[in-house]
C-alpha cells in the first residue's frame, strides 16, 4: 500500500492506494484500489500495464450500475477491457467501498485481510 500526498495540496489530500495484478483479479493489467480523494466520488483505475499518473486507463465508478470512463486508452483496447473490469468491480462493490470510505486508517494487516478478501473472477 501506497501513501500519497499530491503536490498540489499535501495536508488536504492523503490517500492510500493498492495496485492489484491479474493474479489478485482475475482481469488482465491491473486494478488500482484507493481511498477517497478530494472530490472524486468511489472508483477503481484499470491499467492494461504499469499503473502511472499520465498512464492511460479506464475509471469505472462504484455506483450502481457503474460508469466507465476511458482515459487515453484506444477504443478496441478500452471495450475489450470494460466488461471484466465493470464484473470485477460489481462483484466486490461492498468492500472496495469499504476501504474507501476507511481504508486510510487500516493496519497493514487489515489491508491485507481486504485484499485477500476480494473476488477473483475465473
Amino acid at each position: 500500500m501506497n501513501v500519497i500526498r499530491p503536490a498540489h495540496d499535501p495536508l488536504d489530500e492523503v490517500f492510500a492506494v493498492v495496485n492489484l495484478p491479474r493474479e489478485d483479479t482475475g482481469v488482465a493489467g491491473v486494478i488500482t484500489v484507493s481511498t477517497a480523494q478530494g472530490q472524486h466520488g468511489p472508483r477503481i483505475k484499470w491499467y492494461p500495464g504499469r499503473p502511472g499518473r499520465e498512464a492511460p486507463c479506464l475509471t469505472v465508478t462504484l455506483e450502481a450500475p457503474p460508469r466507465v470512463l476511458n482515459h487515453g486508452l484506444s477504443a478496441r483496447e478500452a471495450a475489450e477491457a470494460e466488461g471484466q473490469v465493470r464484473a470485477w468491480a460489481m462483484a466486490n462493490r461492498e468492500a472496495l467501498l469499504r476501504f474507501w470510505a476507511e481504508g486510510l486508517s487500516w493496519t497493514r494487516a487489515e489491508v491485507n485481510a481486504f485484499v485477500d478478501g476480494l473476488a477473483k473472477l475465473p
